[in-house]
């Protein structure tokens, strides 16, 4: 399933030493703006408490740290998506503006470029243990800590499962930023969210070549069924009967099947990515309620939500963001999960980051929408 080229399309919107042992490829100072690099954090521990030996993140830096080191903002991808998908939203006079500020977009843990089933030697494919958004935290908190020598961020920002991590930063790490922006995340999944990914990797699994987690070649069938399941929920039933007229549908249909093939290897990080969303549930896992779990936070939260989002229930961050007063934009348009790419809200998110107290809960209006 290719997860990151319909996120990519959502975010349309957006126009130090290393110590030996924990080093990246090449250092930040050397490393050209938006490159590949790679931070070896060694042996890494799982919140299950199995260990990942030679554990690896990707990431790629834009901007330069200021002296004070109070200018880094972190940003990690979402579902199957890679660092490479957000330079195009980094820059001067774009969201994050790098002439302003360190930019750090992070591949999150399975998304076959850090750590993932698909490259690991020891335990490949579904043999690679079980994750969680916890532990992709983890894993960029060593990566700003042990490999950049960060003490703290100015902000963490991401979109979808990119949110998810978001929300979690700012429990888990509540002194570590000043700024936090989760863009249609959460912090606990619904039963309708663990419903949608549920039913993916059941897609997954009935397909032929699937053998019991031992692909011996290409998956189709049922990577192009799950791929159906993803269709209908990304968007809202207005927005698809809109955009498809029934006498289209075969049509359309069969583009989706087209391109419903994954490789051996990249079906375990699809499956491993989404048993992390099913896994969400912050409060459970601080063993608090929600509103508790949110009162944990002490950095400037700006949540962006979609009523209308079919792929990730906005209802628990509309609920977290009251418990602490954070400012809600809420996108009113039928594109769901796509609204981001419907709606522009690049410049609040660009003003939050400059200045918190500026922004206010409002309700942004799709403009094609009369």
């Amino acid at each position: 399933m290719r997860r990151a080229k319909p996120l990519f399309v959502a975010i349309a919107w957006l126009l130090v030493f290393c110590a030996c042992e924990q080093a990246c490829s090449q250092s930040p100072a050397q490393a050209a703006e938006g490159a590949q690099q790679f931070a070896k954090l060694g042996e890494f521990k799982l919140q299950s408490g199995t260990v990942v030996h030679e554990f690896r993140i990707g990431y790629r830096t834009l901007g330069k740290l200021n002296a004070e080191k109070s200018n880094a903002v972190l940003w990690p991808t979402w579902l199957g998506g890679k660092s490479e998908d957000l330079l195009e939203f980094v820059g001067p006079g774009k969201v994050v503006d790098s002439s302003k500020y360190f930019v750090i977009v992070a591949d999150a843990m399975g998304d076959g470029v850090s750590t993932s089933p698909s490259k690991s030697a020891a335990r490949p494919r579904m043999k690679f243990p079980q994750f969680t958004i916890r532990d992709m935290v983890e894993s960029e908190h060593r990566l700003a800590t042990d490999v950049l020598r960060l003490t703290h961020l100015h902000a963490v920002m991401g979109l979808s499962m990119g949110g998810m991590q978001t929300f979690e930063w700012a429990v888990a790490y509540p002194d570590f930023m000043d700024v936090t922006i989760p863009m249609e995340g959460s912090p606990q999944s619904t039963s309708y969210d663990k419903l949608l990914w549920t039913s993916e990797i059941d897609a997954i699994e009935l397909d032929p070549a699937w053998n019991n987690g031992n692909p011996a070649g290409p998956l189709t069938r049922g990577i192009a069924l799950a791929e159906e399941i993803d269709s209908m929920n990304l968007t809202s039933p207005v927005y698809r009967a809109t955009h498809t007229k029934a006498a289209d549908f075969e049509s359309f249909l069969g583009e989706i099947r087209k391109s419903g093939r994954s490789e051996e290897g990249a079906v375990s990080d699809q499956i491993r990515q989404r048993e992390t969303i099913i896994s969400l549930d912050i409060p459970r896992e601080f063993g608090v309620t929600l509103e508790q779990a949110a009162k944990r936070v002490r950095s400037k939260m700006l949540v962006i939500v979609s009523p209308e989002d079919h792929m990730v229930n906005p209802s628990p961050a509309v609920e977290f963001a009251g418990a602490i007063g954070a400012p809600v934009v809420s996108l009113d348009s039928v594109c769901g999960h796509l609204s981001l790419s419907c709606i522009s809200v690049g410049p609040i998110v660009a003003q939050f980051l400059a200045n918190p107290a500026s922004v206010r809960s409002q309700t942004l209006k799709d403009p094609s929408i009369r």
